[in-house]
């Protein structure tokens, strides 16, 4: 606010100064061409004039006439005598005197006094809080304007109205820089407000930007709304007390965070506090575009989901605290690999090869033992006939040897 007071106060100097020496105020936008005119000029040469010039870029008055060669890039005089300023820059403010001579011999002073300025694009709350605590300093916000020239001021506003910072409820940090190339200014205006006990339940803040040069419009920020929880809530269902953040702990299911390919992962931030704080989620240290909050799903993981997670939990009182890493990968199984109660590829080919192979061992077997089964079987066989045969020829031997006796005995038997 300091920095502003001062903008304009040295404003109001060089304008009551203007007022004294006569001369006119202008203004001209950076980069846009600027023509001044020299009063009681001829409109057509030949003409007795001369421009002088105390700029930025000059140490001294720089003369400049119509009969003269052109400042560089910088300025020129036109054939009717005004001068013109291709490109103003910020270098080119100071003042721009003309003395023009009529040909009846009329001397004609003209004065000029000139500034420049930029419209910074509109200034917007960086890093806002999403709730405060009563009671206690909390954080709004940042305010932050850019590419403006001259440096202008930023105003915080709660509903509609100017903050005025008073060191105790209201606070304001405020950071000016200039760029070393192109001299404009980034403005930055940190808010931080102790909200009353028993206050307003949801105030809305904004930030406004008012331009270093008089006559020039405001631009205002986007409005945000915030919530203010007491030390106990109250008036919204039962009473619970205010619990601090103190750490932040991610969990991943499964463990370990492997999963194979089209498996789901699970992660939980937890971050017990009251109010809960707001989640947001990391990924490889890069913010990842979701909507804050608890938990983060991961169905049907892919390589693009392989990588390291964290969460972030901002708790209006203590500011953003980020979780341990934790990884996420996915364990390859390739066509070669094999999954318990299974067999594929290669290995059923290689058992169904082992059982054929054992299958012909057994048949081979089996009609081995029925050959010498069968062998065995006729040897045996052979044995006993061999016996037989024998007893077979002893009797019939012992048949023909008998004696002729008892024919003989019948036949005399039967005689006289």
């Amino acid at each position: 606010m300091a920095a502003g007071a001062v903008v304009r106060a040295w404003m109001l100097v060089l304008s009551l100064w203007g007022t004294v020496m006569g001369d006119q105020n202008i203004t001209a936008r950076i980069g846009k061409p600027l023509v001044l005119n020299c009063k009681g000029a001829p409109k057509k040469p030949p003409q007795q004039l001369e421009w002088k010039l105390n700029t930025g870029r000059t140490e001294a008055w720089k003369v400049l006439s119509p009969q003269g060669d052109p400042w560089d890039s910088v300025a020129r005089v036109l054939p009717n005598g005004s001068l013109l300023l291709p490109a103003v820059g910020i270098q080119d403010e100071g003042t721009f005197r003309c003395r023009a001579t009529s040909r009846s011999g009329k001397e004609t002073k003209s004065n000029y006094r000139v500034r420049v300025y930029q419209i910074p694009g509109k200034p917007e709350i960086v890093d806002p809080a999403s709730e405060l605590m009563a009671g206690v300093p909390n954080k709004v916000g940042t305010c932050v304007s850019e590419g403006g020239y001259p440096a202008g001021t930023l105003n915080w506003l709660l509903d509609g109205k100017t903050l005025i910072p008073d060191g105790k409820g209201v606070s304001v940090k405020e950071e000016t820089k200039r760029h070393p190339k192109t001299g404009l200014f980034t403005l930055h205006s940190e808010l931080m407000v102790t909200p009353a006990r028993g206050g307003a339940l949801h105030p809305t803040f904004s930030c406004s930007f008012t331009p270093g040069l008089p006559r020039r419009r405001a631009l205002h920020t986007a409005p945000i709304q915030l919530r203010v929880w007491s030390e106990r809530r109250g008036g919204e269902g039962p009473n619970v007390d205010a619990v601090p953040l103190k750490e932040v702990q991610l969990v991943v299911e499964p463990e370990g965070g492997v999963v194979a390919p089209g498996g789901t992962v699970t992660l939980t931030c937890e971050a017990p506090a009251q109010p809960p704080p707001q989640i947001h989620w990391i990924k490889d240290g890069r913010p990842l575009p979701l909507p804050p909050g608890p938990m983060l799903l991961l169905p049907e993981v892919g390589p693009e989901d392989q990588g390291t997670y964290s969460c972030v939990a901002t708790h209006p009182s203590h500011g953003p605290q980020e979780s341990r890493a934790v990884s996420v990968s996915i364990i390859e199984t390739g066509e070669e690999g094999t999954t318990a109660g299974s067999v594929e590829g290669p290995g059923l080919e290689t058992l169904a090869l082992t059982l054929g192979i054992l299958g012909g061992l057994g048949t081979v077997a089996l009609l081995i033992g029925v050959i010498v089964w069968h062998r065995r079987r006729q040897r045996k066989g052979q044995e006993r006939k061999v016996p037989e045969n024998q007893e077979e020829e002893e009797e019939e031997r012992a048949e023909l040897n008998q004696p002729e006796e008892p024919e003989a005995a019948e036949s005399s038997t039967g005689g006289p």
